[in-house]
């Protein structure tokens, strides 16, 4: 199975100044050599696809590790269906199991670049691809804004989970990154977190709020999280789409809040493979 990335106008953050790349956020990281190598290596790759022979699914600046041809078909089954099944019950897909492709977006919540996709780009996807039962979407947590002190994009994703256990998992979600302030405005906090409960109209805000204040659903954040390093995740927003109507149909990787136009070129391929 060959895996291809598509990498469009990516720049690895320079830490020292804050500043971001035009689509996406990346892993914090301390060290300045990989940070400088990052920075060459999305300059080269603007405006590229790039297919690798060895079947890993990988563009310059990040891959996806573990259902390449050098996995067995046992190890790839189940890494594919890491990704593309719901990290928790009462946080469901949207749209149809009957679906051809499968779209999962790994994401932070205070990400400014997740933002923006949800502000631009994720309605139309959804309305066109979801709607319609072409397209299965998926969010999973992959946090890149915490540092020590500072934990507040993890309480955001809790806080999404404490929803879902009231059947507002959806609403939720879009209710924060509807009032998105960005990486650099301290705006998540408890207060706020449960005022978007109040806000979505969750029956029983005791309940919300108990489950926040005692991070009972960090542990399905920390095994997003993992999943997200295991493949090689690098940056927010990242997306994967998967066939699931033909099991040998190449997986993309597109990384960043990409124009509408990106994911129908990708999700048309992969309609056309199946």
């Amino acid at each position: 199975m060959l895996l291809r990335g598509i990498l469009f106008g990516v720049n690895t953050e320079v830490m020292k100044s804050g500043k971001n790349s035009d689509h996406t956020r990346k892993k914090k990281n301390g060290n300045k050599k990989v940070i400088l190598v990052g920075i060459i290596a999305s300059i080269i790759a603007i405006m590229v696809v790039v297919l690798l022979p060895s079947g890993i699914f990988h563009n310059p600046s990040t891959g996806i590790r573990g259902i390449g041809k050098e996995n067995d078909q046992t190890s790839k089954a189940y890494m594919i269906s890491q990704i593309s099944d719901p990290s928790y019950v009462n946080a469901p897909a949207l749209g149809s199991n009957k679906a051809k492709v499968t779209m999962v977006e790994f994401g932070d919540y205070r990400c400014h670049f997740c933002a923006r996709f949800h502000k631009y780009t994720s309605g139309s996807l959804i309305q066109n691809f979801v709607d319609t039962g072409q397209v299965r979407f998926l969010f999973k947590d992959f946090i890149v804004n915490d540092k020590p002190g500072d934990t507040t994009s993890m309480l955001a994703a809790i806080a999404s989970y404490c929803a879902a256990d009231q059947g507002k998992y959806w609403p939720y979600h879009n209710e924060v990154y509807n009032n998105s302030k960005g990486e650099d405005v301290a705006w998540v906090n408890p207060s706020i977190l449960k005022q978007f409960a109040m806000d979505v109209k969750i029956p029983n805000i005791n309940k919300f709020s108990n489950c926040l204040d005692s991070h009972t659903h960090a542990n399905i954040v920390e095994q997003n999280n993992e999943l997200a390093g295991n493949i090689g995740l690098q940056a927010t927003p990242s997306f994967i789409l998967i066939s699931t109507s033909k099991a040998q149909a190449e997986p993309f990787l597109v990384q960043g809040a990409q124009p509408y136009s990106v994911f129908q070129q990708v999700i048309e391929k992969l309609e056309s493979s199946a």
